[in-house]
């Protein structure tokens, strides 16, 4: 399914510096001030320092555009993912190519700080984002992010868990 994106979020959010560690949205936050890369960025994210050949495990510490595909229990796995610009749309986000093994297993903080960009409620409801980024601003439960996986988000891990999901706006 094709969207046309006719807010403009995409291309004032592809220029814009996301807000890191929430400390815009007045957040405490208990993990430093990661360098937050661009929402919409074109390319996959590596992480020099990881070994893909020990398994699925964390990702080092920073901020990974990326998006949860499954959470068991307290273990959320997480992949990279990266904008693609269309020809009918403006574009969607896309992972790594099938068969790579580009992906992370993290526990979720128990006080994660999870912004949401479609509100906290069970059915996704109006835009709560920062519209000059494109990046969710409403602060929602660890609950509500742990039965919701799959949206477009900067991922920041510390000491090997997720302490921050900050979901980025798409239609």
């Amino acid at each position: 399914m094709a969207v046309v994106l006719s807010s403009g979020v995409a291309a004032h959010a592809a220029q814009a510096a996301p807000a890191a560690a929430g400390a815009s949205f007045g957040y405490a936050a208990a993990f430093p001030d990661f360098k937050a890369p661009k929402p919409f960025g074109t390319t996959l994210q590596s992480d020099p320092k990881h070994d893909f050949t020990k398994g699925i495990h964390s990702r080092h510490d920073g901020i990974l555009r990326g998006r949860i595909t499954e959470i068991r229990g307290d273990v959320a796995e997480y992949q990279p993912i990266k904008w693609k610009k269309g020809t009918e749309t403006e574009g969607y986000f896309v992972g790594p190519p099938e068969g790579d093994v580009m992906a992370y297993a993290s526990p979720v903080a128990k006080d994660v700080v999870y912004l949401s960009a479609f509100g906290c409620g069970k059915s996704e409801g109006a835009m709560t984002v920062d519209r000059n980024t494109g990046l969710g601003n409403r602060r929602c439960s660890r609950s509500v992010l742990m039965k919701r996986d799959g949206k477009p988000s900067l991922i920041t891990v510390y000491k090997g868990k997720i302490v921050q999901v900050q979901e980025i706006w798409t239609p």
